[in-house]
């Protein structure tokens, strides 16, 4: 029939949007962690810049592989998300990269500010000397929040699925519809507090960063001698613009999914995710662009492929 013609259309079209805006992901991420490790490699050291960008590049790489699988699947073949553990790995290592990804680009956020930004606070100048210490810590405390989500998914999926797999009358449907929102509760609860502490990290850590560098541009401007870094300052502002924009986005995007969780998924809720799988493909190759190492090395695979294929 005509509709069953139109939901198969449809379907195959979400599946390749999935799969272009994955493997485009993957690709760039990537290219951040293998131009990272063979830096790694050759100096035999690693800043710690390097070692959030490859923290970042490894997480959001395997979420959207995960994704990728997860959600070709569901389009394709959902009958396989059936069976219990199934449904529940998938669950678990997503909810667990995607914190994983929100937390380490708020780090990146705060680090980039407290490196960038230059203020004569006792707090500040005492996080200025003492990040770079804490940067391993941080990561490790990204993995464990993410490590604490993954296990109240993995509590709420048992009990969905114990719930689901009673018999349901038309008359308990709307008791059993309360018992599944109430064991969403807590995982609602813990992922939107981390969605918004990121956020505000984010935007604090932003608007610090560019008064910093506006205030120094102005100086460098009004000053008697020009100098050419204020040119580097205002690329660093765009960049740091755009970041906060994007991120923006996801975080609304990501709100979006916690208040249509538990309902069924619609065009407007796959419109969502299209937004949610493109932030980390996007943002990453923006911190490539920002960062003059990784934008060498693009160029000049870019430079070598154009050869090949000439």
């Amino acid at each position: 029939s005509q509709e069953k013609y139109n939901v198969t259309s449809y379907d195959t079209m979400a599946a390749t949007i999935i799969t272009l805006e994955a493997f485009a992901g993957m690709w760039i991420n990537a290219f951040i962690v293998s131009v990272l490790c063979i830096a790694w490699v050759k100096k035999k050291s690693f800043n710690s810049n390097e070692k959030i960008l490859l923290f970042l590049g490894c997480c959001r790489f395997w979420y959207l592989c995960v994704t990728w699988v997860y959600s070709f699947f569901l389009i394709i073949y959902p009958q396989c998300f059936r069976v219990h553990p199934t449904f529940k790995l998938f669950a678990v290592l997503q909810s667990f990269l995607n914190s994983s990804n929100l937390w380490v680009s708020a780090f990146l956020y705060v680090f980039y500010c407290i490196k960038i930004a230059n203020f004569r606070h006792i707090i500040f100048t005492y996080l200025k000397v003492k990040i770079d210490r804490m940067v391993p810590w941080l990561l490790w405390g990204s993995v464990l929040l993410s490590l604490v989500i993954s296990i109240l998914v993995l509590n709420v999926t048992d009990r969905t699925h114990y719930n689901n797999s009673k018999p349901t009358t038309v008359g308990n449907f709307w008791k059993q519809r309360i018992k599944m929102d109430g064991h969403f509760f807590p995982v609602f609860f813990v992922t939107g507090f981390g969605f918004t502490t990121a956020f505000t990290a984010v935007i604090l850590s932003a608007l610090l960063l560019l008064f910093s560098l506006w205030r120094h541009k102005r100086k460098m401007q009004t000053s008697s001698v020009k100098d050419l870094s204020v040119d580097a300052h205002i690329k660093a502002m765009k960049y740091i613009l755009s970041f906060f924009f994007l991120y923006s986005i996801n975080f609304i995007c990501l709100v979006l999914t916690l208040i249509y969780a538990t309902k069924k998924p619609n065009r407007g809720t796959f419109l969502i995710l299209v937004f949610l799988y493109a932030f980390p493909a996007v943002h990453s190759l923006i911190l490539i662009f920002s960062n003059p190492k990784l934008e060498k090395a693009l160029l000049r695979t870019l430079s070598c492929v154009k050869c090949k294929v000439c």
